[in-house]
């Protein structure tokens, strides 16, 4: 059982994996989890296992804190940061706030060097672990589009830097920051810009990407969350499917109808405040899959001739007890070959559990070296049929998971954690894959690593 004091009062919501309009080339990494929004890599001729030393270093170059992972589109790497206003994540704040700035920095894939910067004048308020902004950019055409921790929207030339459009949501909806920031990834898709704001009826917002106005805006909820919204198609229609404080929803993109909507936790459980729903709904043959530390696993079927939906299994018994069923933190669930495979919240151990039930199969410490990780965290990227798995100890491992037991082909360390949280160092953002490379950040370093075979 996850203890009292471990409830997560100062954790950043990283959201641990559909579709931008356009992209450069194939190869691509446009936004959060990749070209399709589910860790796919399609690269291949990729390391399998690594020299003693470790993968190839490209380049190297400072940057500031920041759990922002990097995008990589035409050429380019876009990355987010906080220059000056520091304060240690387990520090007391000033009454005040803190003052400082955020930045969106492109910077050229091949060498590293800057290209263009474009930096504003950001106030934390009340911010849970004030290191930086927390999203990854989102690369659309020639348009860049960036989401800071207290709520500023900026629509960015992605050549020169220069803003097209900007807004900030606690403004434009009258709304508060969520107690770890704005942190879930925006999502551009056609038209649209769809983001999690809160305040009531605007939890789920469509802005016009040309513009920034508002398009629709949908549901209440007493939190926003922290799990990106997806797309997906199901029920003959394009639905867009997004995960609240205490429900998991389907809506029309296009108007912001609601076609569906799930409780999590299920009426009558108790509900953990504030919430804590971190991961990105997992969507694999119709069925929605997510998990959180405190309320385990839901799976929602989506019906195939209409777009309505319903439970398919949920974890029976939620905090203060532990979950049985996939008690994840930020580590978003991966499906492969009818199993669920998650990272534990309590101990860091990697779970093997049936798809059709959530009935766990295997638990494993091995990605964290035998030894239990509180609130350990990795991200999957799925590559030639392989999981190249970054951990928040800076350690690429390359596993073959299957239902008969934990795997280990590979393991490197790429980059060191530096960032303060429950008594751990770690690293908390999502790396990027493009051209057989992959670049990673913490909040001093952003490396670039060859994984291209000889």
């Amino acid at each position: 059982m996850l203890p009292r004091s471990a409830q997560l009062r100062g954790l950043i919501a990283l959201g641990g994996w559909l579709c931008v309009s356009s992209v450069s080339n194939a190869s691509d990494w446009p936004q959060w989890r990749g070209p399709t929004r589910d860790g796919r890599w399609m690269d291949t001729g990729l390391l399998e296992t690594f020299p003693k030393d470790g993968p190839k270093v490209v380049w190297k170059k400072p940057l500031n804190p920041g759990y922002s992972g990097p995008a990589i589109a035409g050429g380019k790497v876009y990355v987010c940061d906080r220059i000056a206003g520091a304060v240690e994540n387990d520090k007391p704040q000033p009454k005040g706030g803190i003052p400082g700035k955020e930045r969106v920095l492109c910077l050229d894939f091949k060498t590293g060097e800057k290209v263009w910067e474009h930096v504003y004048d950001c106030l934390y308020e009340r911010v849970s672990f004030p290191s930086g902004p927390r999203t990854t950019p989102v690369v659309d055409g020639n348009r860049v589009y960036t989401l800071g921790a207290m709520g500023d929207i900026f629509c960015l030339d992605a050549t020169t830097g220069k803003p097209v459009w900007t807004l900030n949501l606690r403004k434009e909806f009258s709304t508060k920051a969520p107690v770890w920031g704005f942190a879930a990834h925006l999502l551009a898709d056609k038209e649209r810009l769809y983001t999690l704001v809160g305040g009531p009826d605007s939890a789920v917002v469509a802005l016009d990407k040309a513009t920034g106005k508002t398009v629709w805006k949908a549901l209440t909820s007493q939190e926003v969350g922290y799990s990106p919204p997806v797309l997906v198609e199901a029920g003959g229609v394009t639905q867009l499917v997004v995960w609240l404080s205490d429900e998991v929803a389907g809506l029309n993109p296009k108007t912001g109808e609601v076609y569906w909507k799930e409780k999590h936790p299920a009426v009558g459980m108790k509900q953990m405040r504030p919430a804590v729903t971190i991961t990105t709904p997992c969507v694999h043959d119709g069925v929605v899959y997510v998990s959180s530390a405190y309320d385990g696993a839901l799976a929602i079927k989506l019906a195939s001739d209409k777009p309505t939906a319903s439970v398919l299994w949920r974890a029976e018994k939620n905090y203060p007890k532990t979950p049985e069923k996939l008690p994840t933190l930020m580590s978003t669930l991966l499906v492969k070959d009818g199993y669920l495979y998650g990272i534990g919240a309590e101990d860091g151990d990697v779970i093997c559990a049936k798809a059709d039930s959530g009935e766990t199969v295997w638990t494993n410490l091995g990605l964290f070296g035998g030894k239990k990780a509180l609130f350990g965290s990795a991200f999957w990227v799925e590559a030639e049929g392989r999981q190249y798995c970054f951990t928040d100890q800076g350690d690429l491992v390359v596993l073959d998971l299957n239902p008969k037991g934990y795997k280990e082909l590979g393991r490197a360390h790429v980059i060191d954690p530096s960032q303060g949280a429950r008594g751990r160092k770690v690293v908390w953002a999502h790396p990027g894959c493009s051209d057989k490379c992959m670049v990673v950040r913490n909040d001093k370093e952003i490396v670039c690593v060859s994984l291209a075979k000889e």
